[in-house]
């Protein structure tokens, strides 16, 4: 049911009343927003992700002081914490735009693609093997592909929402992958090469690189090295070293403020932006001797 077809709340006079800073006017508000409840942290958290940058601000705020939570500060808190962990920060950077989700699905979902590589793993079983079973399972079974006809969609940079359509980007579907591997003990890396993400492995004797984007095609250095050639960019070995979370996380906020700017919502766009300056702000901060 939309916020409009709830009979409690007046979304229209709501909106009209929400960036009134007369102090009365806000107590009255408060107070409204209490008698209503839950329809009123909806309206709340629908306007916080769509109200724009007039109506969005105030409704972050009347959620604080409700005690709703405002998903939008706890994703800049989690980047100045510098504490970062891959699944936790993927969700919290899609609650910014989707408040209303929570982590039961999407961990539901990479449980269960999880349980079904264990069922088809053979023990012993290199890791270039492991990686196999996880292509059945996640590329042929489950039927995840890049979203080459919609790349620019930013539904295929959220955890969530990649799930949901089995479409993405190199980072997500690298993500998907990293996280059901993690699940099935199988060591592996992030790697952020200049234009498409991969999945590295360094515990067999040669290493290699997962293509998520390529439903999980193999690549070994030689591979990158002409990927290079064809991007006419000098290789740069470093490359190949695992990327960091927190730089993951970043890296999927600028694809974010790409793909915003290139649908022309620019206060999302901007939103992503934000984001990205406090990574790189955390970064120096913690880069500063002591």
């Amino acid at each position: 049911m939309t916020i409009e077809a709830q009979p409690a709340v007046n979304a229209e006079a709501l909106r009209r009343l929400l960036d009134d800073t007369a102090p009365q006017v806000r107590e009255a508000l408060l107070e409204h927003f209490k008698e209503l409840g839950e329809p009123g942290l909806v309206f709340l958290r629908q306007t916080a992700e769509d109200g724009g940058p007039t109506l969005a601000p105030h409704a972050r705020r009347f959620l604080r002081e409700l005690g709703g939570e405002d998903t939008v500060a706890t994703f800049f808190n989690f980047i100045r914490s510098f504490n970062y962990e891959l699944e936790t920060g993927l969700l919290l950077l899609e609650r910014t735009i989707f408040p209303a989700l929570g982590p039961a699905e999407t961990h539901g979902f990479l449980d269960n693609a999880a349980t079904r590589c264990r069922q088809l793993l053979l023990s012993p079983a290199t890791a270039r093997e492991k990686c196999l079973v996880i292509n059945r399972v996640l590329f042929h079974e489950l039927g995840f592909r890049g979203d080459a006809e919609n790349y620019h969609d930013p539904r295929n940079s959220f955890l969530n929402q990649a799930i949901q359509r089995r479409r993405g980007v190199p980072l997500t579907l690298s993500a998907i992958y990293l996280l059901v591997g993690q699940r099935c003990n199988v060591e592996l890396e992030p790697i952020g090469l200049p234009g498409r993400f991969m999945v590295g492995c360094f515990t067999d004797d040669e290493p290699f690189f997962i293509d998520a984007y390529e439903r999980g095609l193999f690549r070994g250095e030689d591979d990158v090295r002409e990927y290079y050639r064809r991007l006419e960019m000098p290789f740069d070995p470093m490359a190949l070293m695992p990327t960091p979370v927190g730089e993951v996380l970043a890296r999927c906020c600028r694809n974010l403020v790409n793909q915003y700017t290139a649908s022309r919502d620019h206060t999302k766009a901007k939103l992503f932006a934000e984001f990205v300056h406090e990574f790189e702000l955390a970064y120096r901060r913690h880069a500063e001797p002591t």
